[in-house]
């Protein structure tokens, strides 16, 4: 069975919504962040001490949109993931890239200094100037979802995971009260999907069963 490593609200909800929407079975380890701090214990499972980190038989892997896109192809055929074939799959492989070279990166600063750092290393300025480079990158997918409902091959995709993990953290520290009205509208329908919810309730099940305490975290 796959085991996914997991904390409240970090990125490793990628693979965790992932998982919900094909419906394959998993097993969520709850740890509370960062683990390399909190539970050193980990490192023994994963050196780098990083989440997320994935178990499926000898495979272990550690970047959540590639655990996306390898739990898609592995397991499919799904219509999470677009084909070779497929005129839309170098958009898809874009997306994939772009929810973390792209959106994720900045918003990790922003974290950083406006709530991680201790009081008196908390940089205003840093925080604010990633903050704005997180929402001007976040105009490619105003634009993209400004006429549709998903960011390609008309359809929802892992694509649309990824970059919505992004959105999700995103509210989290306080700067989805800057999104445009397409990408407002976007993540309200990302949020109705039943995958979601289930994603949602399975990481507060877990967290109480677990007991480790809630804590959004990049």
């Amino acid at each position: 069975m796959i085991t996914l490593y997991h904390c409240d609200g970090a990125r490793s909800f990628r693979p965790l919504w992932m998982l919900e929407e094909m419906g394959l079975p998993y097993e969520l380890k709850m740890l509370p962040f960062p683990p390399r701090v909190f539970a050193k214990e980990y490192l023994a499972i994963n050196p780098l001490g990083t989440i997320p980190f994935m178990i499926d038989g000898e495979t272990k892997m550690t970047e959540s949109s590639g655990i996306c896109y390898y739990l898609g192809t592995k397991y499919g055929p799904t219509p999470l993931v677009v084909g070779m074939d497929d005129p839309a799959y170098g958009a898809f492989l874009n997306w994939m890239y772009f929810s973390d070279a792209t959106l994720t990166f900045p918003q990790t600063l922003v974290l950083r200094y406006s709530q991680l750092e201790p009081e008196e290393r908390r940089n205003p300025q840093v925080a604010g100037d990633y903050a704005k480079w997180f929402l001007g990158r976040l105009r490619a997918v105003e634009a993209a979802t400004a006429n549709a409902e998903f960011l390609c091959a008309g359809r929802f995709t892992a694509a649309d995971i990824v970059n919505g993990y992004a959105l999700r953290l995103a509210g989290n520290i306080g700067l989805a009260r800057d999104f445009g009205p397409n990408v407002a509208a976007y993540w309200v329908r990302l949020q109705e999907r039943d995958g979601y919810k289930r994603a949602v309730a399975a990481e507060r099940k877990a967290g109480i069963e677990q007991n480790v305490a809630p804590r959004i975290q990049a």
